[in-house]
């Protein structure tokens, strides 16, 4: 693995435990029609924890409409993310705080080296499944029995006889808490809140970083 994919793999790695189960469409809702982010809070900001293998790890998310985005995953990963109303193309600056390593990388060139996560994804926790998928409304029986922080609607998204659990926040437009088959939790919301976030939240403190310029790396391979 190059410098430039470890890197950006590092800050992808967090968000890709939350992508859940995609399979058959068999009788499905329609996955952009269940979970978006129409009637969203202009500014946001959640805390998480999320289950990687045998790790509990915490993020935060803060959301400014859809033009900056930032995530700090364990005081180790940060990552800023900026675009234009109206345009699709983003730019990331991704901060390794523990190596002090900054990397930049636009939208397109993530997709370059086959990294295919959306702003919507990034933003909302949530990534859309790839390939054809079943969601349906789950049944009150089935529905696990953890508290989520707010009031939410469960969801089962399958693949074959893999099913995850995703309990929606149609207020904030995030999945409060997503579970396994076997109802063990790996996502869940701690905090959340629609309060002005001031733009210095969005500010990249690189001092004393080594620069890396992924988008020259990767188009010159």
């Amino acid at each position: 693995m190059s410098r430039v994919n470890a890197v950006v793999f590092a800050a992808c790695s967090a968000f890709a435990c939350l992508d859940v189960a995609a399979g058959n469409a068999a009788a499905s809702l329609d996955f952009d029609k269940v979970f978006n982010d129409r009637g969203a809070p202009k500014q946001a900001h959640y805390a998480a924890t999320y289950q990687l293998g045998p790790t509990e790890h915490r993020i935060e998310v803060w959301r400014d409409r859809e033009l900056r985005l930032k995530r700090r995953t364990d005081d180790a990963i940060e990552t800023v993310l900026a675009k234009r109303p109206g345009e699709v193309e983003w730019s990331m600056t991704v901060l390794d705080i523990k190596r002090r390593i900054r990397t930049d990388v636009d939208r397109t060139n993530l997709y370059r080296i086959g990294y295919f996560t959306d702003w919507f994804g990034l933003a909302h926790s949530l990534a859309r499944p790839r390939g054809t998928y079943t969601l349906t409304t789950l049944p009150a029986a089935a529905v696990p029995r953890v508290v989520p922080l707010a009031a939410c609607r469960w969801y089962a998204l399958t693949q074959g006889s893999n099913t995850s659990k995703v309990c929606w926040s149609a207020s904030q437009r995030i999945p409060l808490l997503i579970t396994d088959s076997s109802d063990v939790v790996k996502w869940r919301v701690a905090a959340m809140d629609a309060s002005p976030i001031a733009s210095a939240t969005f500010a990249t403190n690189d001092r004393g970083f080594v620069r890396n310029d992924a988008n020259r790396d990767i188009e010159a391979d």
